[in-house]
């Protein structure tokens, strides 16, 4: 038997690197998505696009949607945790602080998901993993720290911005958690993922219309084009890959993609919004990756 963990392989590290690079990607275009268009009808518009490209992508594969009762009520949990109150909270997020800082905010999934993994389905953190948990969010308190002595003069809405986001963090590790269980093993993915994201479509609509009233749209070519990136890649593709993650190596190692994500979104960050690196800063995200391999290496310990 091999010695390597399989969270080392490249079966692991291929899928694992495709996600992050693509969810480091998607901070910035979401701050293009806001302003004409309302948040909850970026979102809704966003979850179409991808529920539709999942459906035919199952289609084309040949998986069928045969979902019994307790499918459709998984499906919708899944919706609305992830595709309605995830979302709606990170494009709120990002009208009050920098998207790099959202994302920042994220890699703070692996410790919801850790204590959810650990209640829900039995699943202990090694000390390898614990180890590797403590060194990045080290260097994620480095970075929040960074952000608090460039911008002191944006405390409250930094704050506010910073709880919306939280709350994203809380109902994604949910959504995290259900992708490891019996149930969603029971059903293809594309197609589940394909109804659960066209269930939070419906949702992201119903609440827009009471909110903020009749759809908009923007025709600008960056926001079509944003939408579709969102929607096919970002959407469709990495969920497809992020939720595989899950099942091969739980939700706990799944989650250390969002330790990277941050480092990638501020690098964007630096080029379209003006993020200021520090001796600090590149500290924390130096801490951050570090923290990502120790845990990566980490073996799942029995339960």
């Amino acid at each position: 038997m091999s010695d390597t963990p399989r969270s080392a392989t490249p079966a692991v590290l291929i899928p694992f690197a495709i996600v992050t690079l693509i969810w480091g990607s998607t901070w910035i275009v979401i701050r293009d998505q806001l302003g004409v268009v309302p948040a909850s009808w970026s979102v809704t518009y966003r979850f179409v696009i991808a529920g539709v490209t999942m459906l035919a992508w199952g289609w084309w594969r040949g998986d069928r949607v045969r979902l019994d009762r307790r499918g459709w009520l998984f499906a919708a949990g899944l919706g609305l945790a992830q595709f309605c109150l995830n979302f709606n909270f990170v494009y709120r997020s990002e009208q009050y602080v920098t998207s790099g800082l959202v994302a920042l905010m994220y890699a703070l999934l692996v410790v919801p998901n850790s204590i959810l993994a650990r209640i829900f389905l039995g699943q202990r953190m090694g000390r390898q993993l614990l180890v590797g948990s403590a060194i990045a969010l080290a260097g994620v308190a480095l970075l929040f720290l960074h952000e608090a002595r460039e911008h002191p003069e944006n405390g409250p809405a930094v704050v506010l911005g910073l709880g919306i986001a939280l709350a994203g963090v809380f109902a994604a590790s949910v959504a995290n958690v259900m992708q490891a269980t019996p149930t969603a093993r029971a059903y293809p993915m594309v197609p589940l993922l394909g109804v659960a994201m066209l269930i939070g479509a419906a949702i992201d609509a119903a609440y827009a219309s009471l909110t903020v009233g009749p759809p908009v749209f923007d025709w600008r070519w960056s926001y079509v084009g944003g939408l579709l990136y969102l929607g096919i890649i970002a959407s469709a593709v990495a969920f497809t890959l992020y939720y595989g993650l899950i099942r091969t190596i739980g939700p706990a190692k799944a989650a250390y993609n969002g330790v990277v994500v941050p480092v990638i979104a501020m690098l964007l960050s630096t080029l379209f919004e003006d993020y200021r690196w520090s001796p600090l800063a590149g500290a924390g995200a130096a801490l951050a990756l570090a923290g990502l391999v120790v845990a990566l290496k980490a073996r799942r310990p029995n339960r």
